[in-house]
């Protein structure tokens, strides 16, 4: 049975705990130096160019990095990188360098960190922003592309990490 909410913040984070979403660790190197941060909001713009969009918490300082760099790359992950997930998300206060140490990582077109192993990789330059209310919206043309095996995705769903 469907049960009516007043539309508040609150009742809007509960209602999207029920949104299933691929897992990625969105990244960035450069002047302003390395940034992660695991995301679900992502996904494809246009195939032609190759285009994507990522959104990050813009009330959060750190994730300036992004713009600053003027380059993110959208690593999909699999079921084995949850430890990944977990640490890139903040809650366990690892600092950005020993977050970057949980993984392998390579360089691409942008120059922003690309991990290995990942189920696949979008290298891209940040084109444009948008910034609405909590959140900015990155739009990256894809500029490197790396598919991995097909392995398992990770997902997020229910507040909690799942494997489909």
């Amino acid at each position: 049975m469907l049960k009516k909410f007043e539309v508040g913040p609150q009742a809007y984070r509960d209602a999207m705990s029920h949104f299933a979403g691929a897992v990625h660790l969105v990244t960035t190197d450069g002047v302003a130096g390395k940034r992660g941060a695991t995301v679900i909001a992502a996904c494809s713009v246009s195939d032609a160019p190759p285009m994507v969009l990522v959104c990050v918490n813009r009330e959060n300082p750190k994730n300036d990095a992004f713009i600053e760099n003027g380059n993110f790359a959208l690593n999909t992950l699999a079921a084995k990188h949850e430890p990944l997930a977990v640490a890139f998300s903040g809650v366990t206060g690892l600092p950005p360098e020993q977050r970057f140490a949980l993984g392998e990582w390579e360089v691409l077109a942008s120059g922003a960190p690309a991990l290995i192993g990942a189920v696949a990789v979008f290298d891209c330059e940040l084109v444009d922003t948008k910034e609405l209310a909590t959140h900015r919206v990155m739009f990256g043309k894809v500029t490197g592309l790396r598919i991995g095996d097909n392995l398992r995705p990770l997902v997020y769903h229910g507040r909690s990490y799942h494997v489909l």
